[in-house]
């Protein structure tokens, strides 16, 4: 099993006559099973193709041609024009929105995140690289070309989520050379306000039968791992899950950024200590190195096993 996509999983793609959608389309229609792309929308191109994809002038022209409801969207197009796109699509029923795109002023995602929550729509980034069930399906840039994504992702029970995209695949190579596979890997987002936290998640993974541990990549600055460590601990997660704290330097930094929009550390409750500790009193173990997270992993499904 997985969480958020299947095989059957259908979607388009916002903005999908630029040069990295038109990259984007390939490397999804590439990998697993055949990524089910069912159109593009890039306004005044209807007509045109991208690797066979029609592309429409709307959302609602794809749906049409679609004659169903389409699950999901990826949207790449600039940040000015983001919210319109992402307003539109949530319009037609679409549930799942990646949003690529980087640099969308802060209020614009507030109100994206807010009529998705409305529309009981999902929102993954901004600012991501999207998710992938290994062998089935990407949604997103992800793991890069198919023949990239399939050798850093193996199928598995282990589940990923990371602030950064590129640490998302990192961190599933790393699993995946020691014999630890993936049910799902998700890059959230590095933005100060994302769609999808660790926290919200949660609930996905722990009913996921398929999945049995977390890995998370994460930074310093926002307060996504005190709700993580607060949502394990209330809900008595089943899950054991192992961080890894990226930028332990910028506790000397403080109002420093480090890679993300979102990793800007302005007081004590932001810093890679404090979340340290935060995430150990939860019960989440934190790797010192990234070499280290398969030796955690493995140590703490075999405790689970033996209890």
């Amino acid at each position: 099993m997985s969480i958020l996509l299947t095989e059957n999983t259908t979607f388009i793609v916002q903005g999908i006559t630029g040069r990295e959608a038109v990259n984007l389309t390939r490397e999804c229609l590439d990998y697993g099973v055949g990524a089910k792309i069912v159109g593009g929308v890039t306004p005044g191109r209807k007509g045109r193709e991208v690797h066979g994809v029609p592309v429409f002038d709307t959302v609602a022209q794809a749906v049409a041609h679609h004659g169903s409801p389409i699950d999901g969207s990826v949207v790449t197009v600039p940040p000015a024009f983001t919210k319109d796109a992402v307003l539109e699509a949530l319009e037609h029923d679409i549930k799942l929105i990646v949003i690529v795109t980087e640099r969308i002023p802060r209020r614009d995602v507030a109100q994206m995140v807010e009529r998705a929550n409305e529309k009981g729509a999902r929102i993954i980034g901004p600012n991501c690289l999207g998710l992938i069930v290994p062998d089935v399906i990407k949604m997103g840039g992800i793991g890069g070309p198919a023949k990239d994504a399939a050798k850093a992702y193996t199928p598995g029970s282990i589940g990923v989520m990371s602030r950064s995209g590129g640490m998302t695949t990192e961190i599933s190579s790393t699993l995946t050379a020691a014999g630890l596979g993936q049910s799902t890997a998700v890059s959230i987002g590095g933005d100060a306000i994302i769609g999808s936290t660790y926290a919200e998640l949660m609930p996905l993974f722990e009913a996921d039968e398929e999945t049995q541990a977390i890995v998370i990549y994460t930074e310093p600055g926002g307060r996504m791992e005190a709700e993580l460590a607060n949502w394990v601990t209330e809900n008595q997660s089943r899950l054991p899950i192992v961080a890894f704290m990226a930028g332990k330097f910028m506790d000397e930094m403080p109002g420093m950024s480090f890679g993300h929009a979102g990793t800007i550390v302005e007081g004590k409750a932001d810093t890679a200590a404090e979340k340290i500790v935060r995430l150990r009193e939860a019960g989440i173990a934190v790797a010192e190195e990234i070499a280290e997270i398969p030796g955690l992993v493995k140590d703490l499904i075999g405790e689970k096993v033996a209890s």
